[in-house]
């Protein structure tokens, strides 16, 4: 069953997504910043690995373990995140930060790919599965929400995306993993051969 913290994620993002220009209030400019760890290449390093580590770790355990079938479900639940913000990027066409200081130009055509945060919502989707999975037995687990809580703030600071972008990214990765989370069997895994089941580990 769902915490009443996914489910209050997910009913944000659908409310960020009604009523998109209304929450432009709480979207400002803040000063730059990509220094330290805030650094554009700690941000993709950031991704990078999660992404790497998904997909390894869903070929060496397979889909048949408790840990093997969590990260099949976490690449169901990115690839689904994928997919949806990127068709809402084309969709709303939102200016980004570092093309105007007006948060309110949306539906600007081509180029203007603000909302909602891909990269946030790529985090949010991939720890989603391991927080509902294992948070109940082992809360340190809960700590993964910091990933995505990271990449938002970064992407504000180098002014990639507004608020309520990085708000409605890690809503929406949060909704994709909790609907991955749901399903016995990940549907990329159940299209894949036998041997993607059984995992790196057992073959070896």
């Amino acid at each position: 069953m769902a915490s009443p913290g996914l489910v209050s994620g997910v009913c944000l993002f659908f409310f960020v997504l009604c009523s998109g220009p209304s929450l432009a209030g709480i979207d400002h400019v803040v000063s730059r910043d990509d220094s330290g760890i805030w650094n554009r290449s700690v941000q993709q390093g950031l991704i990078y690995t999660l992404i790497g580590g998904e997909i390894a770790g869903a070929l060496w355990e397979g889909g048949e373990t408790r840990l093997g079938k969590t990260f099949w479900q976490a690449i169901d639940s990115s690839a689904l995140g994928a997919v949806s913000s990127e068709a809402m990027k084309h969709i709303f066409t939102r200016s980004r930060p570092d093309q105007s200081p007006d948060p309110h130009l949306w539906f600007q055509r081509g180029g203007h790919y603000s909302f909602p945060s891909g990269e946030v919502t790529a985090a949010a989707a991939i720890v989603t599965p391991f927080v509902l999975e294992y948070g109940r037995d082992n809360p340190a687990v809960y700590a993964l929400e910091l990933l995505p809580t990271y990449q938002a703030i970064a992407r504000v600071k180098v002014h990639a995306h507004w608020q309520t972008d990085v708000l409605a990214g890690f809503a929406l990765g949060t909704g994709t993993g909790w609907l991955a989370h749901t399903r016995d069997s990940p549907v990329i895994l159940s299209v894949l051969p036998h041997g993607f089941m059984v995992g790196l580990r057992k073959q070896f």
